[in-house]
C-alpha cells in the first residue's frame, strides 16, 4: 500500500477489530494455522486467528485451500449476488467453525453438500455442520449470499472493502475488508487459490487477480473469469467493477500483464504504466524471479478512496499513479503478497521493503541517492511523527499505515546496508523474497538471515531502529 498521502491519506469508528486447489502448500502453513487460537485442541474453531491487533481476522481450526467465487454485480442497483465455495482441510476436529463476513445476507450453508445449521455473530458466520469434521478431512463449504456491500472503517479512518464508485466498486482489502464481499478466513497466515466467476452489466468490466480465462457477453451482461493459481491471502483479493481501457500485451520475460484504466485517468496514467515492465524487469534482477505469472494494473476514478493497494498481480490505484507509487506496489508483489505477514505488528516487511525499492529505484535512475534519502529524514527533530512509535510494533492496528512504518522501516534496511555492505544487503532481499516464495516470514526470521548471511551480529543495531522508542542515535 502506498504510504500516507503519496497518495492521499490512508485510511474513517473502526467495525470490530478483528485463498482447480494448489497442487501444494508449504508443509510449514499447516501448523501454522493449527496453532492459530488457544482453543487448537478442542472442536470449536476460534473466532480470529490470534492476532492482537485484529482479533477477529481470520479463524482458526482449518485451512482454506481454494476459493471459488461466483459474483453478480449490478452497478446501478449496487446489489451483489454471491456464491462463494471454499475447499479446506481440518486442522483439528471440528464441531463448529467460523467464517469473515460482514452486512451480507446468508441464505443458505452447505458443508460437503448437506445442509448446514449458521448463525451470525457480528462479523463472524458461524457454521455448524452436520456431523463433525475430522482433524487433516478435506471439506467444502457453499455459502449463498446477496446484498448491498458496504466498506468496513479500519481504525485510522478509512474505507476498506468493496467501496462503491460512481460506475462500479473499488475493491480493496487491507487490512480486513475481504469480509465485506465473501466469505473467509480473513488473515494472510491464511494464503489459498482462487477462480472468479463476475457477471456484471455489459460495457462494465470486472477485473480480478491472476490470470484472465476468458470472458463473454449474453443477455446485455459480460461475466469476467479469472483464475489465481499462487498462494494469496484474502486480503490481496479483488473484483473491481467499472468502466475501463483494457490493454493486454506478454513481456519479454513471459508475464501476462492486464491493465485496466478509467478513461479520465487514461492520459496521465499512460507515461507511467508504459514503464511497468522495465519496472518489473529492474525488481527482479534485485530480488529474484517476479513471483507470478501475471501483472498489470487497475487505475481506477475513486477520488474518494485515498490511497493504493498492492492487489496481488495486478495492484489497484485510486487515480493515476506516479512512477514511485507504481515502484512501491510492484515491489510488494516480493514483499507482501509472494512473502506474507504472519501477523500485522511486522507490517513494515511490507511497507519498509516496498519504500527501500522507491529509494534504490530513484538510485539507480538519476535521482537521489538512498543515503540523501535517509538522511533528510534523520535530520527531522525528535518530536516530529516519524518518530512516534517504533515501526517493528506500531502499537495498534490504527497506526499500521503510518509514516513510522514505511519511511523509518526503510530507513532501517538502509542501516542494515550500511552495516553489511551493498553486497551482503542486496544478497540478503533476494534470499528472502525467494527462500520464502509463496509463503510467510516474521522479523525475527529477517533478522537471523541476514546476520547468518553477512556474518555479523545485527540484532542490537536493527532492534534499536526497529522497536526502540523515539529518535535512534547513531554511532
Amino acid at each position: 500500500m502506498t504510504p500516507p498521502r503519496r497518495q492521499p491519506v490512508r485510511r474513517r469508528t473502526a467495525v470490530l477489530p478483528r485463498e482447480a486447489v494448489l497442487a501444494a502448500v508449504p508443509v510449514a502453513l499447516a501448523a501454522l494455522i493449527g496453532a492459530a487460537g488457544p482453543a487448537a485442541a478442542g472442536t470449536t474453531g476460534t473466532a480470529g486467528a490470534g492476532d492482537p491487533y485484529f482479533p477477529l481476522s481470520g479463524n482458526g481450526g482449518y485451512h482454506v485451500r481454494h476459493y471459488g467465487l461466483t459474483l453478480r454485480y449490478d452497478t446501478a442497483s449496487r446489489r451483489l449476488d454471491g456464491t462463494a465455495v471454499l475447499t479446506a482441510r481440518a486442522t483439528q476436529r471440528l464441531t463448529r467453525f467460523d467464517l469473515d463476513l460482514s452486512g451480507l445476507k446468508v441464505t443458505g450453508v452447505t458443508v460437503d453438500r448437506a445442509a448446514a445449521a449458521f448463525r451470525r455473530d457480528g462479523q463472524e458466520l458461524v457454521v455448524t455442520p452436520r456431523r463433525a469434521l475430522r482433524a487433516g478431512r478435506q471439506f467444502r463449504v457453499t455459502v449463498a449470499y446477496h446484498g448491498t456491500p458496504k466498506p468496513v472503517t479500519d481504525p485510522d479512518g478509512s474505507p476498506d472493502g468493496w467501496i462503491p464508485t460512481d460506475d462500479g466498486a473499488f475493491v480493496a482489502g487491507e487490512p480486513q475488508g475481504a469480509m465485506t464481499w465473501f466469505p473467509a478466513n480473513s488473515h494472510p497466515k491464511d494464503k489459498s487459490s482462487y477462480d472468479f466467476t463476475i457477471t456484471v452489466p455489459e460495457g462494465r468490466t470486472a477485473v480480478a487477480g491472476g490470470v484472465l480465462l476468458g470472458q463473454h457477453t449474453a443477455h446485455g451482461r459480460t461475466t469476467f473469469r479469472w483464475r489465481e493459481t499462487r498462494p494469496m491471502a484474502a486480503y490481496l483479493a479483488t473484483a473491481t467493477v467499472g468502466k475501463f481501457r483494457v490493454e493486454r500485451y506478454t513481456t519479454p520475460d513471459g508475464v501476462q500483464v492486464y491493465n485496466a484504466v478509467d478513461p479520465r485517468e487514461a492520459s496521465a496514467a499512460a507515461p507511467v504504466l508504459k514503464k511497468l515492465p522495465s519496472v518489473l524487469a529492474w525488481e527482479s534482477k534485485l530480488f529474484g524471479p517476479y513471483p507470478f505469472p501475471a501483472a498489470g494494473a487497475v487505475v481506477d476514478h475513486a477520488p474518494g478512496v485515498g490511497y493504493a493497494l498492492e492487489t496481488q498481480t495486478r495492484p489497484l490505484y485510486d487515480s493515476a499513479p506516479g512512477l514511485g507509487t507504481l515502484v512501491h506496489e510492484s515491489a510488494h508483489q516480493w514483499f507482501g503478497d509472494s512473502v506474507s505477514l504472519t501477523a500485522w505488528k511486522d507490517i513494515w516487511l511490507n511497507e519498509g521493503f516496498a519504500t527501500y525499492a522507491e529509494w534504490l529505484y530513484a538510485e539507480q535512475h538519476g535521482g537521489d541517492s538512498a543515503q540523501k534519502s535517509f538522511d533528510a529524514l534523520y535530520a527531522r527533530p525528535a518530536g516530529d511523527p516519524l518518530w512516534a512509535y517504533p515501526p517493528g510494533d506500531p502499537g495498534s492496528g490504527a497506526n499500521i499505515f503510518g509514516t513510522p512504518v514505511y519511511a523509518r522501516g526503510a530507513m532501517a534496511l538502509h542501516e542494515l546496508r550500511r552495516a553489511v555492505g551493498d553486497r551482503d544487503f542486496f544478497r540478503i532481499l533476494r534470499a528472502w523474497a525467494t527462500g520464502h516464495r509463496g509463503g510467510h516470514g516474521t522479523t525475527a526470521q529477517f533478522v537471523r538471515l541476514a546476520e547468518q548471511t553477512s556474518g555479523k551480529r545485527l540484532q542490537p543495531l536493527l532492534h534499536t531502529w526497529l522497536y526502540g522508542k523515539g529518535k535512534p542515535n547513531r554511532p
